[in-house]
């Protein structure tokens, strides 16, 4: 369904249950993702047509009103990225990985489709700030060298950028907790 993904980060956890509902009546968009995130935020994400998702976020923020906290749409996301955030990737064989963290939900979700677009990676998962202080980060896996070049396509874009890191070799331990 669609090509475009849309997000709005709200400072309060009932009026982010009307956006996204607000969001998803709106226009023919499907909801991906809808949750709260530290520190008692929440944040709904949609997926859809660029119209559609043009169209849910425009009513999404007209509903959420002051306490919307950050939005993002990204008009041309590549195939892996809501798989990502919805947590059902099947990356495959995990060579090298890479880490990107960001202070926020909306960077880490940008700073993904920078890093699939720039190298030969497949993403492992977007997580987006349940549990990490509201933060988000990317873990992908590729060939060191692709790793490598998406890491620091992704970090270049983003100025909320907390850290990052390649693993060239990582451990069947770390590769079973990834997967």
């Amino acid at each position: 369904m669609g090509n475009a993904i849309g997000m709005i980060e709200l400072s309060s956890i009932a009026e982010g249950v009307n956006t996204a509902d607000v969001m998803v009546k709106a226009a023919n968009v499907e909801l991906i993702h809808a949750s709260t995130v530290c520190p008692g935020k929440y944040v709904a994400i949609v997926h859809g047509e660029v119209g559609a998702v043009r169209a849910s976020m425009k009513a999404g923020l007209g509903a959420a009103g002051h306490y919307v906290v950050d939005d993002l749409l990204i008009p041309n996301i590549d195939p892996q990225i809501c798989p990502a955030i919805m947590m059902t990737t099947e990356p495959g064989e995990i060579e090298a990985v890479g880490v990107i963290e960001y202070f926020s939900v909306a960077s880490a979700i940008m700073a993904a489709d920078v890093a699939v677009k720039a190298a030969n990676v497949r993403l492992i998962e977007i997580r987006i700030g349940f549990a990490i202080g509201g933060k988000g980060f990317v873990t992908l896996t590729g060939d060191v060298g692709s790793v490598r070049a998406a890491v620091a396509a992704a970090a270049k874009e983003e100025a909320l950028l907390v850290s990052k890191t390649v693993i060239p070799k990582p451990s069947r331990q770390l590769v079973e907790k990834l997967i």
